[in-house]
């Protein structure tokens, strides 16, 4: 078959052509990796756990972001022709490898760090799993920070500012942790120019997520939160 690849640095790029044989059950990280092996040492990719766990392998496949790992050949194989290239919205730091810095910069931007309210001297304080707060985080909790949801996203490439639907999720389960205690800062964070606010509710995120999670009704729920906020300060 012929895998049309992305090659270069930066802005500057093309993409080059190489006759990879076709094996039963391949997937797109095989095929790239026979490439590397076989025909072009220097191409450069990033991979780590090899069974979809990490999130390090996600490129662009045929127009669409994807765990390498996890996608069969077959099951995206299109004219006999595959196209991988890097992941969208992200700076390209050599051929398939995106550069993810800002990516997690934004995880910061919306606080999506714990900040706790104890020690660990402290008794730690039970929470019934059944509980309203605890099944929203429940719900959003697996995000492996792979960037699938970042690189789908029309409103990111649109607008480099916003935050995008991994960092917000994470925010929504932090909004939703009583054991946290920046609430209010948090709420603040994703009311702002890159917030919450900017989603368009297309929900590009939740198509493509391989852990099927919602990231529009995490922003949903945040949208509602910092609305609550506002006109509590208003009064």
């Amino acid at each position: 078959m012929t895998v049309r690849v992305w090659r270069g640095q930066g802005d500057q790029g093309r993409y080059e052509s190489f006759e990879v044989p076709e094996r039963e059950n391949q997937t797109i990280l095989d095929v790239v990796t026979w490439i590397q092996q076989n025909a072009d040492p220097s191409l450069s990719y990033r991979y780590a756990c090899r069974v979809g766990m990490c999130g390090s392998c996600a490129m662009t496949v045929n127009g669409k972001p994807r765990w390498t790992c996890r996608t069969h050949v077959q099951k995206v194989l299109d004219g006999g022709i595959l196209e991988i290239a890097p992941l969208r919205n992200m700076p390209v730091i050599k051929d398939l490898a995106a550069d993810m810095s800002g990516f997690f910069d934004k995880w910061v931007a919306a606080e999506g760090v714990f900040h706790p309210t104890a020690t660990r001297t402290h008794e730690i304080p039970k929470i019934d799993p059944r509980e309203e707060k605890r099944v929203e985080i429940d719900n959003a909790i697996e995000c492996i920070n792979c960037g699938i949801c970042y690189a789908a996203c029309d409103v990111v490439a649109a607008n480099p500012d916003y935050l995008g639907p991994a960092a917000l999720n994470r925010a929504w389960t932090l909004v939703n942790d009583q054991k946290d205690g920046a609430r209010d800062a948090r709420l603040a964070a994703v009311s702002g120019g890159g917030g919450c606010h900017n989603c368009h509710s297309q929900q590009g995120c939740v198509q493509h997520c391989p852990n099927e999670l919602n990231p529009t009704a995490s922003i949903a729920g945040l949208k509602r939160e910092t609305a609550k906020s506002f006109f509590k300060w208003r009064r």
